[in-house]
């Protein structure tokens, strides 16, 4: 086994895996920016070393600073994490060259598979479904126009480099192409360095159903069965869980069998997901591979009762895997929420800055993985995400009723988070019938919110306030003093009032 891990990210999932490296008896290394100085990772880890200024491109997206880091820490291994360097080739390759073992696949397994246009190409060699589309990238907008055309609309423009939505355009109607086409190469070009896209036909109202592998350097691959992830805005995972509402025990095996089949084919090693689209007759295709860990990974975790991060960890110290696929079977139910600091009521603008108080949720099923705590600054340089909220039950019914009380019981002042959003999310009667697609929570949130039309305080703390204050009122003499007899207020109930005034908004 490893001695020392470098983690090369920062935030919930660094936290998450250095954790994980204690468990096991492995010293952690952490590396951080300079707005990231006094974080949690940092403060968590055996050792920290500085790698940069805030901005990723010159800190966290540096592989030579990680090699560095490696090398003078003395670390054996590099883990990435998700995001940042991830589903780079470049760093397992650069791993190799300085002796450190990079704890993910092999970057031509990760060429083969993290490419969109390759991992399509792959999986119809594989004889797994796929959408219909081009299996290259275009070179040229008016080629890809012509495909368009001949396809018919609507149709979907997507970064080869892609993910998370990056360069991802919903073409309704030919009159829309041209645009579309250069602000989605353009994005693209931005975020990943590669203007190039590639084309498929777009289906409607379809659910993202997700199989999680893992596969070992003995030639053992498993499934460990799906995630529902069709809860999205602006093709960003929001909601997930496990099992999915429409599975059945064929359609599990067959999509479990096709991601098999690909990572196989692709010479997969590590943890890995292969992500499908479900249509209304369960027909599913093939939608790409995540050459990495996943930020829904608790929630496979929940259900099986695997560690997936201590299995990363283990298969890239050579390990086999200590179960075969048949013996894997969910238990329960579990799901996870994305607790970022952004503003729902403001477009979901980012919502940096200090965190002054907070209470984190806890009790029968919850889980919570964080990487921030009270009084620490959350930066504008990164992805808000500030934690992940999993929820455990014997039902999909009391996995959602455990959710909804511990969101009612997570508080935190100083930024603005979307914890009332997913309040709203889980009392949706289509949500609570998982009458879900990829578009659902799109539409949702294009309609009025009937909750805050009714509530134009915005919360039940407002009203809380605005109780207590009328309350308070009735019980002071128009001199000043308190009224007596059975009108006089509790000292408890003062002091109960004083806390609701001076809650920092």
């Amino acid at each position: 086994m490893f001695k020392k891990i470098l983690i090369a990210n920062r935030g919930e999932i660094a936290v998450r895996i250095l954790r994980a490296c204690r468990e096991l008896g492995i010293r952690s290394a952490a590396v951080f920016s300079e707005v990231d100085r006094k974080s949690l990772h940092v403060r968590l880890a055996d050792e920290a070393y500085p790698i940069g200024p805030a901005p990723a491109r010159e800190s966290y997206l540096r592989i030579d600073k990680i090699i560095d880091v490696a090398r003078r820490a003395g670390c054996d291994a590099i883990h990435p994490g998700y995001g940042f360097l991830a589903e780079n080739a470049a760093l397992p390759r650069a791993c190799a060259d300085a002796g450190i073992t990079f704890i993910g696949p092999s970057p031509e397994a990760m060429e083969a598979l993290g490419s969109k246009t390759a991992g399509r190409q792959l999986a119809r060699r594989s004889d797994v479904p796929t959408v219909p589309g081009t299996n290259d990238p275009i070179e040229k907008p008016e080629e890809a126009y012509a495909l368009a055309q001949s396809m018919g609309f609507p149709i979907l423009l997507k970064a080869v480099a892609g993910g998370g939505g990056k360069g991802m355009r919903l073409v309704n109607a030919a009159s829309d192409f041209a645009s579309a086409y250069r602000d989605a190469s353009s994005e693209a070009n931005n975020a990943f360095g590669d203007p190039r896209l590639y084309l498929e036909k777009y289906l409607v109202r379809p659910r993202h159903v997700e199989i999680q592998i893992l596969a070992d350097s003995h030639g053992r691959v498993v499934s460990l069965g799906e995630r529902e992830c069709s809860v999205q805005r602006r093709h960003q995972k929001v909601i997930e869980e496990a099992p999915s509402p429409i599975m059945t025990p064929d359609l599990r095996k067959k999509m479990g069998d096709a991601a098999v089949r690909l990572a196989r084919a692709g010479g997969y090693i590590n943890a890995g997901t292969v992500e499908f689209l479900v249509d209304a007759n369960l027909d599913f295709y093939f939608l790409e591979v995540n050459t990495r860990l996943q930020v829904e990974h608790p929630v496979t975790e929940q259900v099986t009762g695997l560690d997936l991060v201590k299995l990363q960890i283990a298969i890239a110290a050579g390990h086999r895997l200590p179960f075969a696929w048949e013996t894997i079977t969910p238990r329960g139910n579990a799901m996870e929420v994305r607790l970022y600091a952004e503003d729902p009521d403001n477009n979901f603008f980012p919502s940096p800055g200090k965190i002054i108080s907070r209470h984190s949720p806890s009790g029968p099923g919850i889980r919570l993985d964080d990487g921030v705590y009270e009084g620490w600054t959350v930066p504008n340089d990164y992805d808000p995400l500030l934690a992940k909220l999993i929820a455990w039950g014997n039902s999909r019914e009391e996995t959602i009723a455990r959710l909804r009380r511990a969101l009612e019981e997570s508080t935190i002042s100083g930024i603005k988070t979307n914890v009332a959003l997913f309040r709203r999310l889980l009392t949706e009667p289509d949500f609570l019938r998982a009458e879900i697609h990829t578009k659902w929570l799109d539409e949702l949130l294009s309609r009025p919110n009937k909750d805050a039309a009714e509530a134009p305080n915005g919360s039940l703390e407002a009203a809380a306030i605005a109780a207590a204050m009328w309350q308070a009122s009735r019980n002071t003499s128009p001199n000043g003093s308190r009224a007596s007899g059975s009108e006089t207020t509790s000292r408890w109930k003062q002091s109960g009032r004083r806390e609701q005034l001076d809650r920092t908004p």
